[in-house]
Parts: structure tokens; sequence; C-alpha cells
């Protein structure tokens, strides 16, 4: 093991050779006989780990040899011990002022000249393990705000590229289905177009994503009809709902709606469409064929608002469910569709239940928001 250096600065070879003899079953042991040579010295690399310093001397005393270390960068944080034949309160009170760390009055006493240099050079040991940390995590803060920048580059170029060939994909498809009558191709068509809006609804939604996760997100809530909102994604899902036979049942407080039945919360259109999508998209993939998908809607002091479907969810999952990139049993899926519903609701002041029963074999989200009725 590597022993600490500790440099013995003094005008008279007796002091020098009595701490010499003090410390050097313990310690490798430096010596300099005037301030000139002690300044030379402790800028040597490596650094003394630990400076004795006598205040009386010629040309240069420790007074501004502690002053000089103290103002140089490479050598300001060398723990310094006053040792002194000068041993009042205002010699030791000048001395800590110029940034010793401790004062020992001469005749000096073996004892407590090394119990004096351990426990400084411990504290030394501390504070530099403290620096290389504190440095590290700078630097990892420094790391970080650099990806963010990236990320937000990164994003931006690329939802700007992917936006204008999207963009011309729904605009042609458009065109093309305004010019068919009917029949397979059109449907087709109607398909992609939906697919196309979805994606687009994608790329808009991934930076308000990211602005949800990091508190920089504006909210603006206004008054949201949620019966409109399932009406869209329902048609928007009905070819894949009739080719595995499902349907969907939708209650008000209890009762089946009816056409003009409107359930209203106060929330932001697009962050309460996204959120519903993915949760409706959830329960359709989950369910199995031939079974019912069923949503409540209820007005308490809360907008209550459940989807219920058959299958559970799996038990690997269940304790993780809502966290980010978790999914199981989907060649497609990419773990953002709960995660994001999630942070969608608290960002609308709401929250997102799962609760589950192997009972009945069903998984129902419940969503809870400000009721806007």
């Amino acid at each position: 093991m590597t022993k600490y250096k500790v440099l013995i600065v003094d005008d008279e070879p007796v002091n020098l050779k009595t701490l010499g003899n003090i410390l050097k079953n313990n310690y490798e042991v430096l010596v300099a006989k005037n301030g000139e040579t002690a300044l030379n010295m402790a800028v040597i690399s490596p650094n003394p780990d630990l400076i004795l310093l006598d205040i009386i001397m010629p040309v240069i005393d420790g007074y501004e040899v502690c002053r000089q270390l103290k103002q140089n960068p490479a050598t300001q944080y060398i723990p310094i011990i006053f040792v002194s034949a000068m041993d009042s309160e205002m010699d030791e009170a000048k001395g800590l002022e110029l940034g010793a760390v401790d004062y020992i009055s001469k005749p000096i006493s073996p004892a407590i000249v090394l119990a004096r240099v351990k426990t400084q050079l411990k504290l030394m040991s501390a504070y530099k393990k403290l620096t290389n940390v504190c440095n590290e995590l700078e630097q990892k803060n420094v790391d970080l705000e650099e990806m963010v920048v990236l990320r937000e580059n990164v994003g931006h170029i690329t939802r700007h590229d992917l936006k204008n060939p999207l963009n011309g994909i729904i605009s042609a498809t458009s065109l093309l289905i305004d010019e068919l009558d009917g029949g397979l191709h059109k449907n087709i068509l109607k398909n992609i177009e939906i697919a196309g809006y979805q994606m687009l609804d994608m790329i808009n939604s991934s930076l308000d994503l990211y602005k949800m996760e990091v508190g920089t997100y504006s909210y603006s809530p206004d008054r949201v009809n949620i019966m409109a909102i399932f009406n869209k994604i329902i048609s928007e899902t009905k070819v894949h709902m009739e080719t595995v036979n499902i349907t969907t049942e939708i209650l008000i407080n209890g009762k089946m709606i009816i056409a003009e039945d409107s359930f209203l919360i106060q929330g932001e259109y697009l962050l309460c469409y996204s959120m519903l999508a993915n949760l409706f998209r959830n329960a359709l993939e989950a369910s199995p064929s031939d079974s019912v998908i069923r949503i409540f809607l209820d007005n308490e002091d809360d907008a209550i608002i459940k989807i219920s479907n058959q299958g559970t969810v799996p038990l690997a999952i269940r304790n993780n469910f809502f966290d980010k990139f978790v999914t199981m049993g989907k060649s497609n899926g990419t773990g953002l569709g709960t995660y994001s519903a999630k942070l969608m609701a608290e960002t609308q002041t709401g929250s997102l239940q799962l609760d589950i029963s192997d009972v009945t074999n069903t998984t129902i989200l419940t969503l809870r928001l400000p009721n806007a009725q």
C-alpha cells in the first residue's frame, strides 16, 4: 500500500529531524528547510498529501507560504498544519484564516502530531472521494443534458422527415377514394387512410409525450365529449372487430346509450383520443373471438370510464403493466400504449387503474377524470 506523503517545512534541522522520526514509520517524509523550497516541492507531481509548516522562517515565513499555496490551484487543496512556538490565540486564528486546517504548538508531543496528521489525512481522503463522486455526477449531468438535446434534435428531424411523405400518402389516398365508387379497393384505401392518420397522430404526439415525461407539457383543459371519441375509435377498428367477431356495449350511468347521448369530461381532446384509443385497442387485441368489450361511463364526483374485456393480463407483467416498454405476446407491440395512457391520464389530473379477475377471466381498466357534466 502506498504511503501518504508528508512535507515538513522548518528552518531548524533539529525540528526537521524530530518530526521526521515521529512520522517516518507511517508516512513518506519529505523535508524543506525554507519557504521557497517548500513552494517548489509542493507543486511537484504527485503533490504532498499534507504539509507541516513552521511559521518563523527567514525570507518567506510560514504565513506567506500558506497564502501562496492556497492561491495556487495546483496546491490549494493540500491540508496544512502549522507547527510553531507562537502559541497565542491570535497566531492560531491568523493561521486558520489563511486556510490552515490545524495548529500544533511547540514543544511538540509525538502523540498529538500523529493524531492530528492521521485525522487530517482521513478528512483529506474523504474529501477527495466526495470530490470524485461530485465530478462524476457533474459529468453525468452534462452527458444527460447533451443526450436530451440530441434526443430533441433527432426527434424534431424524425418528425419533420416522416410527416412530409406521410402527408403525401394521406392526400393521395384521399384523392383515390374520391375517384372510386365503392368495392374492395375503396375499403382498402380507407384502411390505408385511417392507418396514415393514426401514424400522423403518433408523430404529432411523440413530442407531447416527452414533455409530459419531463414535466414541461402545457395543459389546456376544455369540455370533451368522450362518447364522440369512442364512436370514432370503434369506427376506425370496425374491420378488425368484424374479422374476429367482437362487439361493444356502452352504458352511461348503467343505461344503454342512445344516439344523442354525450359524456363530458374536463380534459384535452387529442390527449383523450390517444389515451382511449390505446386502451381500447389494447382490450381489442387481448379479447378472444366472439366476445364483447364493455364500456361503462359513470358520473360521480369524478367521471369514471371503465373498459372491460374478456381475457386477463399475463402474470409476468401484471406488477409493471403501466411501465415503459412493457409488452408480452404482441409481435408488433412497443410497450408504450398503457404507459402513455397512464401518463396522459395523470397529465389531465386523473388516474388509471388496472383490475383483474381470474374468476370471471376479465380485465378492467378504470379511468378517473375531472367531471364536466
